[in-house]
């Protein structure tokens, strides 16, 4: 009797040499992103260091990401009911 094959927690969306669900995601996180990553690497180990100045940097990118974020979920919310006669699901109901 052989034994039962072990199922990986895993979609057919997320096999692959990532892990990530598509082509788009590894392109934005691992390709596009690359020169910010640096950048914030280097604000914390270039020399001369100088920890304030990179804390301030990284605070800056927080505050234009999260107000990006923010911005698109209120025009989403406006754009709703516009084109398609009701809010969207976070906040409308649910399904048809």
């Amino acid at each position: 009797m052989s034994s039962p094959r072990r199922r990986r927690f895993c979609t057919t969306a997320t096999r692959g040499p990532t892990v990530f669900p598509n082509t788009g995601r590894w392109l934005i996180f691992g390709v596009v992103l690359i020169p910010v990553y640096v950048v914030v690497i280097a604000w914390f180990t270039g020399v001369p260091r100088d920890t304030k100045t990179g804390l301030l940097g990284v605070g800056y990118l927080v505050g234009l990401t999260s107000g990006m974020w923010a911005e698109m979920f209120v025009l989403t919310i406006l754009i709703g009911p516009v084109f398609f006669g009701s809010v969207p699901e976070p906040i409308g109901s649910v399904g048809p």
